[in-house]
């Protein structure tokens, strides 16, 4: 069957509701996969055995987008793979005792995060035809070479940069210090975050669905401190995270590598990607924008 094939039955068979379809078939098969490398190298250490297993989920995923013919099947695992890695280091064999207060914190928070970008993912594909517009470009430029960039720019690459962003929450998992004040900061800087994304993404959807002038940009709310405020919820997502690993062992502050990482592919890929893109599709976008921070919230200039 043939990726156009398999895209229209998914699309025919489940309607509006055949990305999610897909999805669950690639996921559930990705975590099979994943919980059988686990569990056939008992000597690894638990991080070993997460990366391992992270990498072999990874390569399922890109079977099934290339079944598909759609890389898109990839997005979700940006938001899927922190709480089941936290939760296979929660419990994993090699721990003692039950998780702290900490774990259950951070399982918390992470797992509201990811319910949530999930959920924002999901809600707006509506049929396997949609592929992200920076998937279709790499497909045009690089031609028969696609499904290696796809296998290492599009999944690979991400899968490697979030299992490194997500090194803090192993650390919160073998640590036995009490709660403290720097895990107070870090969940007001994960819970703001989770708000930053949550609002920023409601006053899109509330823009998108009303009557705008033709060309008219979102420059209100948010939207008027940042041009990406959604991006910026997520770069300090990642910061929140890291805070929690620096509350829970001090000695493991390296894994702030994770943190500038995501905020360098923010800011030097993400967002020029993005920028471009509205630029193509609107003559006035910067005199619209001008005096607004491109990702940093701060107080609009002069325009």
């Amino acid at each position: 069957m043939t990726g156009k094939r398999l895209r229209r039955f998914f699309d025919q068979t489940f309607g509006a509701f055949g990305p999610t379809a897909a999805c669950i078939v690639a996921y559930g098969a990705a975590l099979a996969a994943a919980w059988l490398v686990a569990r056939a190298w008992p000597a690894m250490s638990p991080l070993e055995a997460a990366l391992a297993a992270t990498v072999v989920a990874t390569l399922v995923i890109f079977v099934f987008a290339t079944l598909f013919g759609n890389a898109s099947i990839y997005d979700p695992y940006w938001s899927v793979a922190p709480p089941i890695l936290l939760a296979f280091w929660m419990w994993h064999p090699l721990q003692t005792g039950v998780p702290s207060a900490r774990e259950w914190l951070v399982l918390a928070l992470v797992a509201l995060w990811a319910v949530r970008l999930t959920w924002n993912c999901m809600r707006r594909w509506r049929d396997l035809e949609h592929e992200d517009f920076r998937y279709r470009d790499l497909r045009e430029k690089s031609g028969r070479w696609f499904p290696l960039v796809n296998l290492a720019g599009i999944e690979m690459f991400p899968t490697l940069l979030v299992f490194l962003a997500s090194v803090p929450l192993y650390v919160v998992t073998v640590s036995d210090r009490p709660l403290g004040l720097v895990d107070g900061a870090a969940a007001a800087v994960v819970i703001g975050a989770i708000m930053i994304e949550t609002v920023a993404d409601w006053q899109l959807r509330r823009f998108l669905g009303r009557d705008r002038r033709p060309g008219e940009i979102l420059t209100g709310g948010l939207w008027a401190w940042s041009q990406h405020p959604n991006y910026f919820g997520e770069v300090s997502f990642w910061w929140g995270v890291w805070l929690f690993g620096l509350a829970a062992d001090p000695a493991w502050a390296w894994t702030i590598a994770g943190p500038l990482a995501m905020t360098a592919l923010f800011v030097f890929v993400s967002v020029p990607m993005m920028l471009e893109r509205k630029r193509a599709r609107h003559d006035d976008y910067d005199a619209q924008t001008r005096g607004i921070s491109v990702l940093f919230p701060w107080p609009r200039g002069p325009r």
